[in-house]
Formats: structure tokens, sequence, C-alpha cells
């Protein structure tokens, strides 16, 4: 009985797929010229199925390292594993991009020609693997459940910026990625269209459990989504410090006001401002 037992347990952890390795990552842009180090020896583990939220001041390199995991350009040396198969390193200094590993951009990057349903679909059309009655219906179902019911047939530019973003995230998670990669997502949102998107992110986190890579500048934001905040130093950019968020999930926005939320505010303000501050003093030396 025990062992059926574990035998079930060991089963459903192996579901949960998306687990990242960095490992002693480095990445010079410009090696035999200015040579700017962007990544220093950087080491992360992230479990399938965790929201890994990455915090940093700007230029530190954070995106850098999102774009060697999706595979847009190398690294200098280190590996970068995804579920214990090497995307880059020795012998293979840049990862095949695929879509195992979808970016979700800060600017957006749907199609305004295309309908809301044309721009979940298009990724599937594309690959051809399914039928387009199938497609079509997973589609429609997946806009439902994330609250767009309603707008499949409005393009893009006829819904709000907020609902835009709920399209990108079903577009992305039609091609069933492993890694939804997050590059400050809700930057121009303004704060009560952010709350909601925080909100409906979790939401469909909930649905999917996909690995989320997310880069913000924004604390509040990182500890309310977050199951770990990792807190880059000013360029390069490699950990300084790691807060385990253990506030249960799921959560909704009253969690702001408990005092566990107030006292991760505090452990990771003080090294956020710190990281700030080196960077700016460093600006000014290189202006």
């Amino acid at each position: 009985m025990s062992a059926t037992m574990n035998a079930d347990t060991n089963s459903q952890k192996s579901v949960i797929k998306g687990a990242i390795r960095i490992e002693d990552v480095v990445k010079v842009y410009d090696p035999d010229g200015a040579a700017v180090m962007a990544v220093d020896h950087c080491s992360i583990d992230i479990p399938g199925g965790e929201i890994c939220m990455i915090v940093g001041p700007s230029g530190c390199g954070k995106t850098t390292l999102l774009n060697a995991i999706a595979g847009f350009h190398g690294i200098t040396s280190g590996e970068i594993y995804l579920d214990n198969e090497l995307l880059c390193g020795p012998g293979k200094m840049q990862a095949e991009p695929g879509s195992d590993r979808i970016v979700v951009f800060q600017n957006g990057a749907l199609f305004p020609w295309k309908s809301n349903l044309e721009n979940v679909v298009f990724g599937p059309m594309m690959e051809g693997k399914l039928s387009k009655e199938v497609i079509y219906d997973k589609a429609i179902k997946m806009m439902a459940d994330a609250g767009l019911g309603g707008t499949e047939h409005s393009f893009p530019g006829e819904v709000s910026s907020g609902l835009r973003r709920r399209v990108e995230i079903v577009r992305a998670l039609m091609l069933e990625p492993k890694v939804l990669l997050f590059d400050e997502p809700y930057r121009a949102l303004d704060s009560l269209t952010k709350s909601v998107m925080h909100e409906a992110l979790l939401d469909i986190y909930y649905k999917n459990k996909v690995t989320i890579f997310f880069i913000t500048h924004d604390l509040e934001e990182a500890i309310f989504l977050g199951h770990r905040l990792i807190i880059m130093s000013s360029r390069p950019c490699k950990p300084k410090k790691i807060v385990e968020v253990d506030i249960p999930h799921p959560r909704d926005y009253s969690v702001l006001t408990s005092p566990r939320f107030r006292e991760l505010m505090e452990e990771a303000k003080g090294v956020v401002n710190e990281e700030a501050k080196k960077a700016f003093e460093a600006g000014e030396k290189e202006g």
C-alpha cells in the first residue's frame, strides 16, 4: 500500500516540468573589445512549477539572463539546463529557441490586424500538429478560463491593455510551454489595472502550473506573485539575496496587509535599495 502511495506521489511530482538550472553562467559582451560583463558566475535553481521573481537595478543583466534561457543570444561560459537537458553550455553556447520556453514581452507582440482569437490560435495553427477544430475549441475554452469570454472576435486595439496582456498569456500557453519568461510585462499598466492583472495571472497559473521566470522592478509585485524573490546585484548580474516568500498560495490582495507581507517587504527593500544605489553611483562614474 505504501509503495503504491509513493509511486502515486512520485508520478504527481514528475508531472510538473520546467525546472531551470543555471550553473556558473557568465555573459561578456564584446569580449575582444570593450568587454562588458553583464552576468558574473550566476547560479540559480528553479524547481518546475515555481513562480520565480527576479529583481535588480536597471541594466544589471536580468534581461540578458532571460534572453539566454530563451535562446535569443549565447552565453560566454557556464551551463543552463531545462529539466536536466542542456540548453546551452560547452560546445553549444547558445540555446535553440523553442516552444517549451515562451517570452511575454514588455511591449506586447499581438498582431493588431488579427482578432484576439486569431492571435491565440496562431502558434498552434503554424505548428500544424492539431486540427483547426481542436485548436479553436481549446483556444475558446482557455480564453473563457482567463476571463476573455466575449472578446474573441474583438481586435487587440479594441480591448484594454490588461485584457491584451491576458490574450498574450493565453496565446503563450496554447503551445503548452514548460516555462513562461516575463520581462516586466505590467510595467506600462496603471496600478489598478496591474492589481487586476496580478490576480488574473495567479488564476491562470493555478490552472496551468507552468514555471514562471518573471523580471520586475516592482518589489510589491514580486512578493505578491512569487514563491521566491531573487534580488540581483548591480552589473554584472548575480544573485545577491534569495527571499523565500512563505505566504501560502492561493493568494489574493488581502495578503498585502498581512504582517508577514510587510516583513518580507522590509527584508528585501534594504538589499534592493543598496544595489540600486551602487548602480546609480557606477552610472555617475561612467558618465
